[in-house]
């Protein structure tokens, strides 16, 4: 009878796993062999060259620049994207936000942007970031004019600047995330920790961020995978410029297929795959065991 009940689950199982194999497993084994050759345009014998693509990643310094452009990108709006969407959700789960209308109003209006067509966030700031546009303006009128800059031509801002264009983008869903963490949390909790003594500032930090350990967790690997394959800003933006001062792991492989150096766009996508599983695996095991602790 048990023999019976496992083949049963078996066959249960056996769809979804042919599924994974067919359009997940298949394709990854053929992405890494793809990677090991020197498949380009016009070759009409494609070689098994090793670990060269690789080599020529870790060598070229554009492929290395898109690397550390990657890094800092993704630095960037994982801090920024949880910061900002954190502090909103505090602040709409506030006694004074809790007007249903008003309430209503501000998480619409700051989710709106997650919604919004990239394409269009591109035009728009294109213009606002221009030399000659709106932030600029702006700083010159409230006498900062000392911190204007060239935000999208400069090289030592443009992936600073990409990235403020996603942290505005993006921090509405985070906050979205947060709240319903926030509203998950028994009042009984908080009420407790109000009768002992507990100040506001002791309330969130020794109440509200420890309950709150699964949700930050989840956002921080939302954002943390985002940011290693962040594409659309940085293309609709910049497209990878001034020069290659603002290329990313996701634009150098774009670049290298349209080239026609497919292996070698390959190889990139491989890398930045392994970046994924080596950084967010790990990551999340460890995080998950702190939540147990906690």
């Amino acid at each position: 009878m048990r023999e019976g009940n496992r083949l049963y689950s078996y066959i249960w199982v056996a769809p979804c796993l042919l599924l994974y194999v067919i359009f997940f497993a298949i394709p990854l084994f053929i992405g890494f062999y793809s990677a090991m050759t020197n498949w380009t345009m016009g070759r009409e014998v494609t070689a098994f060259v090793g670990l060269e693509n690789f080599r020529h990643i870790f060598s070229d310094p554009e492929l290395l620049n898109a690397v550390r452009n990657t890094f800092l990108y993704t630095v960037v709006v994982v801090i920024f994207k949880n910061l900002f969407g954190f502090v909103l959700a505090i602040i709409l789960s506030t006694p004074l936000s809790r007007k249903r209308r008003v309430n209503n109003l501000f998480r619409t209006l700051f989710y709106i942007p997650a919604v919004m067509s990239t394409i269009v966030l591109g035009v728009v700031f294109t213009r606002i970031l221009h030399p000659l546009g709106l932030l600029n303006a702006c700083l010159k009128s409230i006498g900062l004019g000392f911190l204007a800059q060239n935000w999208l031509i400069n090289t030592r801002v443009v992936m600073l600047s990409i990235a403020g264009v996603s942290v505005w983008q993006w921090t509405g869903y985070h906050m979205v995330i947060y709240l319903a963490g926030i509203q998950g949390i028994a009042p009984d909790y908080l009420e407790a920790a109000t009768i002992d003594g507990a100040s506001t500032l002791q309330r969130l930090r020794k109440v509200t961020i420890p309950l709150l350990a699964a949700t930050i967790n989840m956002n921080v690997i939302l954002s943390l995978i985002g940011g290693l394959r962040g594409f659309s800003e940085v293309y609709v933006l910049t497209n990878g410029g001034p020069g290659h001062a603002s290329q990313v792991l996701t634009t150098e492989v774009l670049s290298k297929f349209a080239e026609g150096r497919w292996g070698l766009g390959t190889a990139l996508n491989a890398v930045l795959f392994l970046l994924v599983a080596v950084i967010c695996i790990p990551l999340l095991r460890q995080m998950r065991r702190q939540e147990v602790e906690e």
